[in-house]
């Protein structure tokens, strides 16, 4: 038995996420911890299970900061490494009316780019169940061959590999290099949660189900999961396709981690039942889960630190 159900490797950054206008009329805004990978497990720990992080901090304030929320979130921070000369990556997040958002990144570099080959902890990824990344940890050499160590260690130790492009266009010098690099993680990966922009920016498909046959023809992924946003959300399983409606909430301030928190839930329910015999009554009651977990944390700033419980999360479909 293996003591980790999910290890995630990847960034785990300050997101300074909007939040009113001071008395001047200027924005202010709340510095909330965030990072994909992390927002992930935050959701895995909030619905019981135990999680692990593999990443890099600035050993500076926000750094501190960031370390303390992993494990208030019940998060494994042991392997969280922290760089003395570069400091914590920051995002700006500016939301727009009806909760999208748009990112300015302070990364430049930034700590998490500085993760190397031999801070990858091999027993850790060995002792889990799932190990989960992105392709923010691929943009720059150093950290993206530690990320393939990761890729390569979880292969040779049997675990399911999840994999969210998670595409943020501004971290890449090269929008061609951005698709070199997420088409390597597609051929490692059993699970892939993939945006309904990312996959018509990868295959060109305007139609999902066109574009995820463009990847199965390529990559042969087990479950292809689409998040449509106010579209609700699809999976792709043996040929077959499941889809459930949004859960849409009057109350939706930003969608930042959204995608992550569905994620999170999708990877709960692997775990339930592993990836063989999926049934599509059970992926449906999967969607459903996750696209409720999703709408409630749009109704919240940031992500990692105020996931949904179970409860809220039945409560909100029910």
């Amino acid at each position: 038995m293996k003591k980790y159900d999910v290890t995630a490797l990847g960034e785990l950054l300050i997101d300074f996420t909007e939040n009113g206008v001071s008395g001047q009329g200027n924005p202010l805004f709340e510095a909330n911890p965030g990072g994909a990978p992390c927002n992930v497990l935050a959701m895995l720990s909030k619905l019981g299970r135990n999680t692990a992080f593999i990443g890099k901090v600035g050993k500076d304030v926000f750094g501190e900061r960031l370390k303390t929320a992993l494990e208030e979130a019940g998060i494994d921070a042991q392997y969280l490494r922290m760089d003395e000369k570069i400091h914590t990556t920051l995002a700006l997040v500016h939301t727009f009316p009806g909760g999208d958002r748009e990112f300015s990144f302070y990364r430049n570099p930034g700590a998490d780019m500085m993760l190397t080959e031999e801070e990858i902890p091999e027993e850790l990824i060995r002792n889990s169940r799932i190990f989960h990344f992105g392709s923010i940890s691929m943009t720059h050499e150093k950290v993206r061959n530690a990320t393939r160590k990761a890729v390569q260690i979880a292969e040779q130790a049997g675990c399911m590999i999840s994999f969210d492009p998670n595409l943020r266009a501004p971290l890449w010098d090269d929008l061609n290099e951005a698709r070199e690099q997420i088409q390597w993680g597609l051929k490692h990966c059993h699970i892939l949660k993939i945006s309904d922009n990312e996959i018509t920016w990868l295959t060109g498909k305007k139609d999902y189900t066109e574009g995820v046959e463009w990847l199965n023809n390529r990559y042969r992924i087990p479950l292809v999961l689409v998040s449509m946003g106010k579209a609700g959300s699809r999976a792709y399983y043996k040929g077959d396709m499941t889809e459930v409606p949004p859960i849409l909430r009057e109350d939706t301030i930003e969608t930042t981690g959204a995608g992550d928190t569905f994620c999170g839930c999708i990877l709960n329910g692997i775990l339930e039942k592993g990836l063989e015999q999926l049934t599509d009554e059970y992926l449906k009651e999967m969607l459903m889960f996750a696209n409720s977990a999703a709408s409630v944390i749009t109704t919240r700033r940031g992500a990692l630190r105020v996931m949904p419980s179970r409860e809220e999360i039945e409560g909100n479909f029910s």
